[in-house]
């Protein structure tokens, strides 16, 4: 048992660091800068020096803290024009213009030179004090700095620095933007003059060891670390420990019930097979597994939870158990608030449940050791409840497996119906304010719980058919 045990957990390790690394590779490639969410920061950059400085600064301060100023992994394999330090760079965009201007030149060195021109010349142009004789020419030298970081094409690049050029002529912006111009200019022909492009095609490999985002990011996890939230800045932990408890109160109760309805109703089907009672019950299970328990959610708000109908159970949003209340009273008022919930998240389980309980037991019942179980004249409910029923229980275990990520992912539809403050409502509050750090730890606490449950039902087969658990080192003799 040991040894088998031992070789599902290694198994476990390495599909655990697989489904990480995924999980990581789609949060750093979602859509939008979090930073820019987190400082509402201006994308553009536009305003004064001052402003400008402050604004990067503050910017800046967040990548380090949240350690977006590391490279993404351990180690990276690209070509020689590749830059090792191009993580470095605040922007996007930037970092996107800089990478493809080192594709084509080769020249890390030069093309880094050439972009800190740009960087020069946009601080010069921005300490220019704004006035009604310059504002047009002003605003279009500044928009034209912007297009520039942006572009890549050798002509394209040429053109907007000459035009820069032509504005300052024309408008006298400023006597020392001539030089800083000047001195971009000398900047973008030494880059095209000094092109290496042969670098691209020799291979590279770019070690940065542990200081790295992925490693800060899933060291923090499984320390129970998972960020901050975009949204309001609370640590991500806090946010899930409080919504936890009733998404998993209510998957377990709902799990209980469950098996507890279903496994007496699979057997009795599967001993009173063709009778009328087992077609009536099978038939009912069906019908309720067939409608939608969002639908049933919303039938049982509107006729039961007041209106034009009755008004038998509080309605989601009703107003919330006093602080200051008994803890009687406490657990008497939540638990009658969530029997409709828990209506909606059993009833859909009980047909398949009881379906599997009643093929299982069939099966078991044909076997040979039940046949002579009833030749030496045992009573029929010892047969069924001590010999049959553990081995007709492995297609349950398959199920049960199911319940560890429930607890966790919950229903986002019935908890927003409901208006339960669970997992489900926090995933679907997290994913309109694309608020990330909730959605991929989520995420990753739901696979690894799915992990775990494939482990605990990997041991139950092995308890309770013993042959599965030795069945490989038999086969390797």
């Amino acid at each position: 048992m040991l040894r088998y045990i031992f070789k599902r957990v290694l198994i476990f390790v390495p599909t655990l660091f697989v489904i990480s690394l995924l999980t990581f590779l789609i949060s750093v490639n979602a859509p939008g800068d979090p930073l820019e969410q987190i400082l509402n920061k201006n994308s553009q950059g536009e305003g004064q020096m001052q402003d400008k400085l402050s604004s990067e600064k503050a910017y800046r301060e967040a990548r380090h803290t949240y350690g977006f100023d590391l490279p993404l992994f351990y180690f990276d394999i690209c070509n020689s024009s590749y830059p090792d330090t191009l993580y470095k760079i605040q922007e996007e965009n930037h970092r996107k213009t800089l990478e493809r201007l080192s594709w084509q030149y080769g020249n890390w060195k030069l093309v880094s030179d050439y972009y800190l021109k740009i960087r020069k010349l946009e601080l010069v142009l921005l300490s220019v004090s704004s006035s009604p004789k310059n504002t047009l020419a002003l605003n279009d030298a500044k928009n034209t700095i912007y297009t520039l970081f942006d572009t890549y094409a050798e002509k394209k690049m040429s053109y907007l620095i000459a035009h820069i050029a032509r504005i300052n002529r024309d408008s006298s912006l400023l006597p020392s933007n001539s030089k800083a111009i000047e001195s971009l200019s000398q900047a973008l022909g030494t880059m095209i003059t000094h092109a290496d492009p042969m670098k691209k095609y020799i291979p590279a490999i770019h070690w940065y060891g542990t200081a790295n985002q992925y490693h800060r990011w899933f060291s923090r996890f499984i320390q129970g670390d998972f960020g901050i939230s975009y949204q309001d800045q609370r640590p991500v932990s806090s946010a899930i420990r409080d919504a936890w408890p009733w998404t998993a109160g209510i998957s377990l109760l709902s799990v209980i019930l469950a098996y507890a309805i279903s496994i007496p109703i699979g057997i009795r089907a599967a001993t009173h097979k063709g009778e009328l009672s087992e077609r009536v019950s099978t038939t009912t299970l069906f019908v309720l597994y067939s409608l939608p328990n969002f639908w049933i959610a919303t039938l049982l708000v509107i006729f039961l939870c007041g209106g034009d109908w009755l008004h038998l159970f509080p309605g989601p949003g009703a107003a919330p158990v006093p602080d200051d209340a008994s803890i009687l009273y406490k657990i008497g008022a939540i638990s009658y608030r969530l029997i409709l919930p828990l209506i909606c998240w059993t009833y859909g389980s009980l047909a398949f449940i009881s379906r599997q309980m009643r093929g299982g037991m069939m099966n078991a019942l044909n076997q040979d050791y039940i046949r002579t179980a009833r030749a030496k004249g045992l009573d029929e409910k010892t047969i069924i409840w001590k010999h049959a029923l553990k081995n007709s229980l492995l297609p349950i275990i398959t199920l049960f497996s199911e319940i560890f990520p429930l607890a966790v992912s919950g229903s986002v539809v019935l908890e927003h119906i409901f208006n339960i403050p669970g997992m489900g409502q926090l995933s679907y509050e997290a994913l309109f304010s694309k608020n990330y750090p909730v959605i991929f730890s989520v995420m990753m606490i739901t696979a690894f719980l799915t992990l775990f449950g494939n482990l605990v039902a990997d041991i139950l087969y092995a308890w309770v058919d013993p042959r599965i658990t030795f069945s490989d080192s038999k086969q390797g003799k």
